[in-house]
């Protein structure tokens, strides 16, 4: 078998073999797959990081252009591996330690989403944080800087309760004070990334009284670094 056949075997058996090990049961939401399968964003992760390996190492030519791209596929798989398995640690341990009532760790792809109801932070039509209620922010601080490869987006949400440019407004001032917590838990600023949507992004009906709850909320997606 020439040298040209032996890389191109090698390669397309580890990207078989990376594939299998990302495989899950199909039929689940992507927010229960943790449930289902606790290495979900390993194998995702492990899989990304080999296509880009791969493509890195896809830049030579003929039988060395192969071997770069096996050797590439390898070394990307085991960092995108690792963050996949950050991501899972962090997962486990901010659901252990968020124990408020309405907060919630969601993963999505290889991103975690941890969503604080409005009350559990903010009196009514206010973004001043209540003193007595700032624990579970000192909490995701505390696991950020445990986890510092990564960055936070914190979005303020509203109703649609009252007017539209006011919401807005209401929704960035509580996104900034939550975010100035953070900091103050030792988070570095050039990591967080505040933002306000308003009443723009529901998760439940406006019609309803529960709904409209729900969508008061701050919401903080932690991502990896690239």
């Amino acid at each position: 078998m020439t040298t040209y056949l032996k890389t191109k075997t090698i390669l397309l058996s580890a990207g078989a073999a990376i594939a299998l090990a990302a495989c899950v049961p199909s039929g689940y939401p992507e927010a229960n797959n943790y449930d289902q399968n606790p290495n979900v964003n390993r194998n995702t992760g492990a899989i990304t990081g080999a296509l880009i390996g791969g493509a890195i190492g896809a830049t030579r030519k003929g039988d060395e252009k192969l071997t770069k791209a096996a050797a590439g596929a390898v070394v990307g798989g085991l960092i995108g591996g690792a963050i996949g398995n950050q991501m899972d640690r962090q997962a486990q341990e901010l659901r252990r330690d968020l124990t408020t009532n309405g907060v919630s760790v969601v993963r999505s792809g290889n991103q975690l989403i941890v969503t604080m109801p409005q009350d559990v932070l903010f009196a009514t039509d206010s973004y001043n944080l209540r003193p007595d209620l700032q624990r579970d922010l000192y909490t995701l601080a505390g696991s950020l800087n445990r986890y510092p490869n990564t960055t936070v987006e914190v979005v303020g949400h509203t109703d649609n309760t009252g007017d539209a440019a006011y919401n807005m407004k209401l929704s960035r001032e509580r996104a900034r004070s939550v975010a100035s917590v953070l900091e103050a838990g030792g988070v570095p600023n050039s990591r967080v990334i505040t933002s306000g949507r308003g009443e723009s992004d529901p998760i439940a009906s406006n019609l309803t009284a529960e709904g409209r709850q729900a969508n008061r909320r701050v919401e903080f997606i932690i991502r990896p670094n690239n």
